[in-house]
Order: C-alpha cells, then structure tokens, then sequence
C-alpha cells in the first residue's frame, strides 16, 4: 500500500485515540512511502476537483495515479464516479482485488 499525505490527514482527525494509534501503526507495517513530485499531484488534484471530486478523494486519486496501478477502496460513490470518467487507473474496491490477484 502506497501512503501518501492525505492517509496521515485523515487518520488525524479520527476522534478516538486507540483507532487512530492502531490504524498509525497499520501504515507504518504495511505501508510503503514513494516520492512524488508534489507539483505533479497537486496539478492533477485541482483537475479532479473541479470534475466534481472531493477534496481527499481528489488527492488520494492524484496520489494512486502517480505512483501505483491500482487504487482500492470502499467507496462505492468514489468508484462509480472515477469508473465513469474512464481514466486509465485500474480502480476497485477490496472484495474485487482479491477475485482479480486470486486471494483467498
């Protein structure tokens, strides 16, 4: 899993404390830091953003776009939305990826 700025953003603002130390630790093991170029990012987050994108969905796109071949989440609104623009990022949720890299 590819971290990027916005995880961290995000985890901050969780209220409880042990949620956001236990899903801190998780990005820690699991996670993998890439370098971007910010300006790049930032570029392609405006973009999304004014096609209707939220904010942090925006960033975390631009972010997945940049720097890995697919971008997983539970979003359902995200991926109908992101799927219906037809970029060239592989998107899909969790259950999806599994069936594709047959995981069990």
């Amino acid at each position: 899993m590819i971290v990027s700025p916005v995880h961290h953003a995000e985890i901050d603002d969780i209220e409880v404390f042990y949620e956001r130390m236990e899903l801190k630790a998780l990005l820690e093991k699991y996670g993998k830091k890439k370098s971007f170029q910010l300006k790049e990012v930032q570029r392609r987050a405006e973009e999304l953003y004014t096609l209707k994108f939220g904010v942090a969905d925006a960033v975390h796109v631009a972010f997945a776009e940049k720097s890995s071949d697919y971008f997983i989440t539970c979003d359902d609104k995200l991926l109908k939305k992101y799927r219906k623009m037809n970029f060239s990022l592989s998107v899909m949720d969790p259950v999806e990826f599994c069936v594709k890299e047959d995981l069990k």
